[in-house]
């Protein structure tokens, strides 16, 4: 496995092909660096013996130690440990830990490829195998590249005046395809090893142009990355954790680009792209259920920190409020685990979460994201927005005011309760803040997609049933489809070995 230095130095070998505010700039410009800062605490993490087991995993290839982040689930606690996982380096970093998108194509790609090959017979999942078994041996990172620009919302991808709108095949060779087009809103493609893509939607037969999955490197002459920065405000003297680390999307062009055939795992397949979306929105849907209760663990720490400055952490009205955080991130948590409980093994051997709980899981987080900020506003106060700058806490002319006003509770140094409001500002009311609020509702797919995959998956039937017998209508009632259900549980479907070590 990389370390993060070894992870580093691969960026500092790789072409550039990043356009940053008109500039075309290589893996070393700065203001990606909060990004990369990220990406090397997922390395950092599965070296640590501590974290044997939950930061990695065995191989399904050749039984090697593996960065959980490159593994196909294989069982239910396979699932919950990925969570853990994920909850655990986004709680060290503050936030959202990126590198969960490629884990999800990848468990999207592990699927969908084999089905494909059942119904075609075609070799997509052989060669998805040999690149996840390369990808594996070197441990890299991916970026998955599913959102496409998508134009006029109520045209079909064959219907747009811009074909390039969704990423789709123009020819077809012996030795690989050729694509076009642009995808939108890629989180961390500007310092992943790899960019995964995957269609973003339902696709009919006059569609098959637009059904394509492929992998390319990330530093790839033949793609463009147009990229958006996010990061906080360097800190002068009062530095903290928080401030090394942010994020980047990137918008990226496909211009009659050339794929390997190799790397090609799936071509105008149409049938399968509905699939192949889903598997990935799903999965990661329920990686949400570890990445979002950290993001509100951080949101209630700063609700604590804050309550803890205005001297005020007792008041009947604040302790209220943070149950509601306890509530919502340990639901979401809950469902996860449930998701984890209820999968199944698919025909590729890849361990599935349940949908219903996985999409219950991130509905409930992204329905609550605005509403924990707000929180934080009520609790914080104005002083998020209006404190003076870091540089008037140095300035010695102000200093000496700066430190005798900022505390508001006894018991805080001046340097405390300094420190305090600065991270309640960073969380609250920073570049950071407004990042988080929209990927909160739309990361993984927009709350209408949510909304479809519960009404494909859940059983209102059921309930209608329920509700006829109550009512006398019907005479019987059969609750065995739901209620005789039972759960694979976490140790069944681990390898005993497997089970020993962890």
């Amino acid at each position: 496995m990389r370390t993060p230095e070894q992870y580093r130095a691969g960026l500092a070998r790789m072409k550039p092909n990043l356009y940053i505010g008109g500039e075309k700039v290589g893996r070393d410009d700065p203001r990606i660096a909060p990004g990369i800062n990220v990406m090397a605490v997922t390395f950092e993490i599965a070296q640590d013996p501590k974290w044997k087991g939950v930061a990695t995993a065995r191989s399904v290839y050749n039984g090697k130690e593996i960065n959980r982040w490159a593994h196909t689930p294989q069982h239910p606690f396979d699932l919950m440990q990925k969570q853990k996982m994920i909850r655990l380096g986004a709680q060290r970093v503050g936030g959202c830990i990126q590198r969960c998108m490629g884990h999800d194509a990848i468990t999207s790609l592990s699927i969908g490829t084999k089905e494909i090959d059942d119904k075609y017979g075609t070799e997509y999942h052989k060669r998805f195998c040999d690149w996840l078994s390369w990808y594996q041996e070197n441990d890299l990172c991916a970026a998955c590249a599913q959102t496409d620009m998508k134009g006029d919302r109520t045209k079909r991808p064959s219907e747009q005046v811009e074909p390039g709108q969704y990423v789709h095949v123009d020819e077809v060779t012996d030795k690989g395809i050729y694509v076009s087009g642009c995808k939108v809103c890629i989180t961390m493609a500007a310092y992943a090893d790899e960019i995964l893509v995957l269609p973003t939607r339902a696709m009919m037969e006059g569609d098959a142009d637009w059904a394509v999955a492929f992998a390319i490197p990330a530093d790839d002459p033949g793609i463009k990355q147009v990229v958006r920065p996010v990061w906080l405000h360097e800190r002068k003297e009062i530095d903290a954790p928080f401030c090394d680390y942010g994020v980047s999307d990137s918008m990226i062009i496909f211009d009659h680009t050339f794929i390997p055939k190799e790397r090609v795992f799936m071509c105008r397949e149409w049938e399968f792209g509905r699939r192949l979306a889903m598997l990935f929105a799903d999965s990661h849907r329920h990686s949400y259920c570890g990445c979002k209760p950290a993001v509100s663990d951080v949101i209630l720490g700063a609700v604590l920190l804050a309550a803890e400055a205005n001297n005020i952490s007792k008041v009947s009205h604040v302790r209220e409020k943070m149950s509601e955080y306890a509530l919502g991130s340990e639901l979401a948590f809950a469902a996860g685990v449930a998701a984890a409980m209820y999968g199944e093994k698919t025909a590729c051997g890849t361990f599935f979460p349940n949908t219903i709980f996985a999409n219950v899981g991130r509905r409930l987080m992204g329905e609550n994201i605005y509403h924990e900020y707000n929180m934080l506003t009520e609790i914080a106060g104005g002083l998020a927005v209006t404190m003076p700058f870091e540089e008037d806490f140095i300035n010695p002319e102000t200093k000496p005011y700066m430190d005798k006003y900022i505390v508001r509770n006894p018991k805080l140094s001046a340097e405390e309760s300094h420190r305090i409001w600065r991270f309640v500002e960073n969380v609250s009311a920073s570049a950071m803040t407004s990042w988080y609020q929209i990927a909160g509702v739309h990361g993984g797919g927009s709350p209408i997609m949510e909304t479809i995959a519960l009404n494909i998956d859940f059983d209102y039937e059921a309930r209608r049933k329920v509700a006829r017998y109550l009512a006398g209508i019907d005479k019987e009632l059969d609750q065995s489809k739901e209620l005789m259900r039972q759960p694979t549980f976490g140790c069944n479907l681990m390898q005993p070995e497997e089970f020993e070590e962890i």
